[in-house]
């Protein structure tokens, strides 16, 4: 008869099992949540980067009378590369001659611009500025005889503060020049080295670019290469549109100073030309040097007029050159560029702004081509940069050298293997031979001969 298991009956006792402490709990980190842990992984990187950073724009910054022509033979390289690529082809130059009359050319038209626009402000600088004390002398009736009522003696006064200011600040003024001196000397230094560069930018761009990438390493070459040729497109469409919008800039305003009979319209047009490269900015100030001639010398209607023109001049850039032509150039919002020129303008001046754009353009297009993004698809991936042999000049230099002792050691040997069989022994076996082969009349040879001989 079977037994039926008691339910009341007790279950075996277990081992108690000690569960391991959690690792976790050990571990302070584990206390902070994990996006104040990932937020901190991403400050002290961003801190890292802005620090490299900083230490680049202040190397940049130490050598500006360097960095500035290199990056202006730059700017000029790609926009006289299309010039050398139609001599070489149509005309049928060398590059060398090519490049040769692209630079010459260049410099030839701007030399041209600065001494008309030198001999425009020499030949109209004294009519404006007889114009410009009758406007002054005008502003000083108006402000004794306006609503203001400011008496004679009080303006008097003002204009002896001023003069006494001047005076007492004459060593200032004189070390202003002299900087201003130095300034000019630094100018052309810089615009010879900048010529230089253009010149061999032009000539020997591909070999240069290819020592460049050549400094990184191989698995990334390939990658840089195929980025910078996006950036370099880039900064050609950029440099290309900004002469663009220069020109149509300065003929505006040139125009319309032209017909409103301002003194000096031609150099105000080379300079609102000149400050247009300034994207938003550059004009605005140039337009507003225009407004303030025409002010001193017409009165405030024709500056008024003035004024009006330069408007629509900035609106017709502004609505239609820009979104349109530099947009898609660069493809950067017009926010951003106002951003980078601000932004340029407050760390290095005039230089900042100038660079701003471009560098942002640039920065924009190969940062999207590294991370999968490619503006330029139409380049295609057929342009490889030419590498190096991978090579170890210590190790190459040490295998040469076992080489040559090798090579020296042989020659030893058989200089030594040479000298155990010396020559005269070597004629005497062979004479003897043949004294003992005799005259062979008898039709023996070799011993048989000599033994006959002997038997004889």
């Amino acid at each position: 008869m079977t037994r039926t298991p008691d339910p009341a009956a007790k279950a075996p006792a277990v081992p108690h099992q000690v569960t391991a402490p959690d690792e976790r709990a050990s571990d302070p980190a584990s206390a902070v949540p994990l996006p104040v842990r990932q937020a901190a992984a991403w400050s002290w990187r961003l801190l890292l980067i802005a620090a490299a950073a900083a230490v680049v724009i202040a190397l940049v910054g130490y050598l500006k009378l360097v960095v500035v022509p290199v990056a202006v033979a730059l700017l000029l390289a790609v926009l006289l590369h299309p010039l050398v690529g139609w001599l070489e082809r149509r005309v049928r130059l060398r590059r060398g001659a090519a490049v040769a009359i692209a630079v010459i050319g260049m410099v030839v038209v701007v030399v041209g611009l600065l001494v008309l626009a030198g001999r425009s402000v020499a030949l109209g600088i004294a009519d404006l500025w007889d114009q410009a004390r009758q406007g002054i002398d005008q502003v000083t009736d108006w402000l004794a005889d306006g609503p203001l009522h400011l008496s004679t003696d009080q303006l008097d006064t003002w204009l002896d503060q001023a003069q006494k200011a001047a005076s007492s600040n004459s060593s200032s003024i004189a070390a202003g020049a002299l900087h201003a001196t130095v300034t000019v000397g630094h100018v052309l230094a810089g615009a010879v080295i900048a010529l230089f560069c253009t010149f061999f930018f032009l000539l020997d761009g591909r070999t240069i670019w290819s020592w460049v990438v050549g400094l990184l390493p191989r698995g990334s070459r390939e990658h840089v290469h195929q980025a910078g040729r996006r950036g370099l497109v880039t900064l050609g469409a950029y440099t290309r549109t900004q002469i663009l919008v220069a020109a149509v800039d300065a003929t505006g305003i040139g125009v319309g100073a032209a017909i409103l009979q301002v003194p000096l319209a031609f150099p105000l047009a080379i300079l609102v030309f000149l400050g247009s490269f300034i994207p938003i900015v550059g004009a605005v100030v140039t337009g507003a040097i225009a407004v303030l001639v025409a002010l001193v010398t017409h009165g405030p209607v024709v500056a008024l007029i003035m004024l009006a023109i330069v408007l629509a001049v900035q609106q017709l850039e502004g609505h239609v050159l820009q979104p349109f032509l530099m947009g898609h150039a660069v493809s950067l919002h017009p926010v951003a560029v106002l951003l980078g020129v601000a932004a340029g303008s407050f760390m290095a001046g005039i230089l900042g702004a100038l660079f701003a754009v471009p560098i942002i353009a640039v920065l924009n297009t190969v940062i999207l081509y590294l991370h999968g993004h490619d503006k330029f698809p139409q380049l295609g991936q057929d342009d490889h940069v030419l590498l190096r042999p991978h090579r170890h000049p210590v190790l190459e230099r040490a295998i040469a050298q076992v080489n040559e002792l090798e090579v020296e050691r042989a020659a030893g040997a058989d200089a030594r293997a040479l000298g155990e069989d010396p020559a005269v022994g070597a004629d005497e076996g062979a004479s003897t031979d043949l004294d003992d082969a005799g005259d062979g009349s008898d039709g023996t040879t070799g011993p048989e001969s000599g033994r006959t001989g002997d038997a004889r």
